[in-house]
Order: structure tokens, then C-alpha cells, then sequence
């Protein structure tokens, strides 16, 4: 048993007022191209089918808990994400057959709102390429 005293977690100060922050998902142009085409492809296939379910359960995980995914370190986010959304963060989430979903935080229209925007849906040889990796 452990007898040493642990501080508890400050409260936010919504938290402490009551207000709760509602969280949308929201799909780029991008992975909402890959999402579709998945959703076309999953009644023939049941790889198409397993990563769409799959992405369809990260999203709800998503809205349950924003950090979710694994955080992507600043110095290795693609400067392709930095300029075309002006992101500051990045997570990314694993999918069947080695596919990742990236998304990003962001404060929503209202202040107590937050916006996971999925900004590409990928497999692992676009993903490879896309992080330099090899």
C-alpha cells in the first residue's frame, strides 16, 4: 500500500465552474477523400471494412478523450501540415493493417468547444514517406 501523499490534480478552471468543453471531429478535404473511398470499398472488401470500423471507433475514442493518440514530436511534424493548416500539435492513432489517422486540436467556433481535426488517413508506405522515414 502506498502511504505517501500524492497532490491531486489541479481542476481546470471550466472544470470548476461546470462547463464542459463538447468535442467535434472534423474530417479534412483529404481524409475525407480517403474516408469515402473506404466506405465505397468496405462492402467488397473486408480489409476496407476493418480499417473504416476502426476508424469509426478512434473517433468516438477521440471524443472521449482529446490526447488519444500518440503525440507527434513539434520537430517532426510535416511542414506540409504546418503550412496548409498552421498547426502547432499533431497526433497520430494506429489503424488496421498498419493505415494511421493524424489529427490536430483546435478551439472550436465557441469557446467551449474542441475541434479534432483528422487532417489525413493513411497506410503505413504514404505514412513512411510522408514522416522521411524509410
Amino acid at each position: 500500500m502506498d502511504t505517501q501523499h500524492k497532490p491531486e490534480p489541479e481542476e481546470s478552471r471550466e472544470a470548476r465552474l461546470g462547463i464542459v468543453k463538447q468535442v467535434r471531429v472534423v474530417l479534412s478535404p483529404d481524409a475525407e477523400e480517403v474516408f469515402l473511398s473506404l466506405n465505397k470499398e468496405a462492402a467488397n472488401s473486408k480489409i476496407e471494412s476493418s480499417i473504416l470500423r476502426a476508424i469509426q471507433k478512434k473517433v468516438e475514442l477521440i471524443k472521449a478523450n482529446i490526447h488519444y493518440g500518440v503525440p507527434v514530436a513539434k520537430n517532426l511534424i510535416p511542414a506540409e501540415y504546418k503550412i496548409k493548416y498552421g498547426i502547432t500539435n499533431l497526433f497520430r492513432v494506429e489503424l488496421p493493417n498498419y493505415w494511421r489517422m493524424l489529427y490536430t486540436l483546435t478551439d472550436g467556433d465557441t469557446t467551449i468547444e474542441i475541434v479534432a481535426f483528422v487532417l489525413d488517413i493513411m497506410d503505413h508506405k504514404k505514412y513512411n514517406k510522408k514522416f522521411g522515414y524509410k
